[in-house]
């Protein structure tokens, strides 16, 4: 396993597009009620470099990159919520787009281990922050926002699922991802309730601050994705190796008990025999 120094000075370099972006977006700091196509670029800057970090550790249609493809194709649709979000009149266009990308995170991170306590928290929070934010709600928004937040929230338990704290069987790149989606939630929690409840003191900055950081975590996690894609197969073909070693090892325990059986003829050890080959040519076989 790397080391955090080894892992700083592979991944750092990759990331200053992105930080130098962020930092252009908080000098700048144009404000929300003035949408302009300027504002929009530099809004989506910081989100364009990571699909290039994203893109710098490996990209091709095999089944080792396709963690990788989904983040990248989350992003895409994320850089393009962005864009749209600048202007009031596309909101709902804008989180369409983020919602297909929540669809692309969750696929991206699946559903093992499946963790129904984090499940139960997480969607007791999802029904609680429907219930405060529909009474604002009006038309479209009014559907829009609840399938959002439910998607939102299913992509925040994935990625809180993700890490086996307990068990040990976590990486740091998992933690990035799960610190990533938390901080997701935060940021559209900021926007929903700024929007639909009441305002909230520097909700721009608190939104983007937390917005470009969960982004980021959630980039993060594909650095160690093919390694650990290979691993697993790696681990599966050990399975089944054991797996067929231990199948010979029963083989040997059946013969050997039908050759110390005296009062077994020749003829029935010739049947006997068929029969372990039989087992070993159907393994899925009832005979015992």
């Amino acid at each position: 396993m790397a080391t955090p120094k080894q892992v700083l000075k592979s991944v750092g370099p990759k990331l200053v597009p992105f930080f130098k972006t962020v930092a252009i977006y908080f000098v700048l700091f144009i404000p929300s009620d003035q949408p302009s196509i300027f504002a929009m670029v530099i809004k989506c800057l910081p989100i364009l470099s990571l699909i290039a970090f994203v893109l710098l550790h490996g990209m091709s249609l095999g089944e080792e990159y396709a963690y990788s493809r989904r983040i990248l194709l989350g992003l895409i649709f994320s850089v393009l919520g962005d864009a749209l979000l600048i202007w009031e009149d596309f909101f709902i266009h804008g989180l369409g787009s983020f919602l297909i990308a929540q669809f692309l995170y969750i696929s991206a991170f699946g559903f093992r281990p499946f963790n129904i306590y984090v499940a139960t928290v997480v969607y007791s929070l999802t029904a609680l922050g429907i219930y405060l934010l529909l009474p604002g709600t009006y038309g479209l928004i009014s559907i829009g926002m609840p399938v959002y937040t439910f998607m939102l929230m299913t992509m925040v338990w994935r990625a809180v699922a993700r890490v086996q704290f307990f068990e040990e069987l976590w990486t740091w790149t998992k933690l990035c991802s799960c610190v990533g989606g938390i901080l997701f939630a935060v940021s559209d929690a900021g926007i929903g309730f700024n929007a639909f409840y009441g305002h909230i003191p520097h909700s721009q900055a608190i939104i983007m601050v937390t917005y470009y950081a969960a982004q980021l975590g959630i980039s993060l996690s594909v650095v160690d994705s093919k390694a650990s894609y290979l691993d697993s197969l790696r681990d599966n073909k050990t399975q089944n190796v054991h797996q067929y070693v231990s199948s010979d090892s029963e083989d040997e325990f059946f013969m050997e008990k039908l050759v110390t059986k005296s009062h077994y003829s020749s003829a029935s050890l010739c049947d006997s025999t068929s029969l372990m080959v039989h087992r070993r040519l159907v393994p899925n076989s009832n005979i015992r």
